[in-house]
């Protein structure tokens, strides 16, 4: 159920939508719920004076009475919205629910061995954002298998089709979403594993895919305000960001989808030689080598981002 209001009428709890892309304001996705009184005057402050309201997404006590229950249609131009939600540490958000996260066009572009690959790796990067989008708003045992599924066919298209494989990393956008990086992280270090394991097949380089695409699906339970907070964080928001890698963890453990990879990948892709990584504070050949190609790809994406 979805209706249109005012900036005056919202209230803490209502999950909102955005008509205008995330580049035109200065939240990090265009839907989300409002989870404080600062995210409201932002949006004052900001000159939005209508958004859509998703009641179905929002808190209980803020549902809409009967005869404010009729659905406008309202013309928007999303792109891809972070999806982070807001939940207690280690508890799954109460509005997740299972949905179709692997677009139809993805699919289909994979299994296209007749197009260009130039055309190719802007539909497989497009649609893998979407997919990655839909994943961290829903990350139900469903979606997480089914994404699984999709990044294992999109590792075997990397591993076999140079062309398009250099395409993709050559279109990747750089910014501090958390669905981007995901992307890019995913199809660095697949191309890196690519390069170091190819004359080996001691690697299940599906599931390592699968890890480098989720290893920071922990972070739909960092609170957004440390998440998206522009300046340094301090002691107290470093501890807690500093939950994502166990927080994915037990997420792909919840949903049977953690294999030995997946769990090396998403644990230790934070991990420096130095020890002065987290969560484990690993040293040297502590840490493997799944999570050191992790760590290489995620601060290869980071260093250029728009962060």
């Amino acid at each position: 159920m979805q209706k249109r209001i005012t900036t005056n009428e919202l209230k803490v709890g209502m999950f909102v939508i955005l008509a205008d892309s995330w580049l035109s304001h200065g939240f990090m996705r265009s839907r989300f719920k409002l989870t404080s009184i600062d995210q409201l005057k932002q949006l004052r402050e900001q000159g939005i004076e209508e958004v859509l309201v998703d009641f179905s997404k929002s808190d209980r006590e803020v549902q809409p009475t009967e005869d404010e229950s009729a659905t406008e249609e309202f013309e928007h131009n999303i792109n891809h919205p972070q999806a982070v939600s807001d939940p207690k540490e280690g508890d799954a958000p109460a509005a997740w629910s299972s949905e179709q996260v692997v677009p139809e066009a993805f699919v289909s572009a994979i299994a296209d061995n007749s197009m260009a690959p130039e055309q190719k790796s802007v539909v497989i990067y497009e649609h893998s954002l979407e997919m990655m989008d839909k994943l961290l708003e829903s990350p139900t045992a469903e979606n997480i298998k089914a994404s699984k599924g999709a990044i294992h066919s999109l590792t075997d298209m990397i591993l076999s089709d140079d062309a398009t494989a250099q395409s993709l990393l050559r279109i990747t956008s750089h910014d501090f979403y958390t669905y981007t990086h995901s992307v890019n992280v995913g199809v660095t270090g697949i191309l890196l594993c690519k390069e170091l394991f190819k004359n080996s097949d001691a690697h299940d380089l599906q599931e390592l895919g699968a890890g480098f695409f989720l290893h920071d699906l922990g972070k739909i339970m960092v609170r957004p305000e440390v998440l998206n907070k522009p300046a340094r964080l301090d002691d107290a928001e470093m501890r807690h960001i500093r939950i994502h890698p166990y927080q994915g963890y037990k997420i792909l453990q919840q949903a049977d989808a953690l294999t030995e990879e997946v769990r090396t990948i998403v644990m230790q892709h934070h991990e420096f030689v130095d020890g002065s990584g987290y969560p484990k504070r690993l040293r040297d050949e502590e840490i493997h080598v799944y999570g050191r190609i992790c760590g290489i790809a995620d601060v290869y994406d980071a260093l250029p981002a728009d962060r």
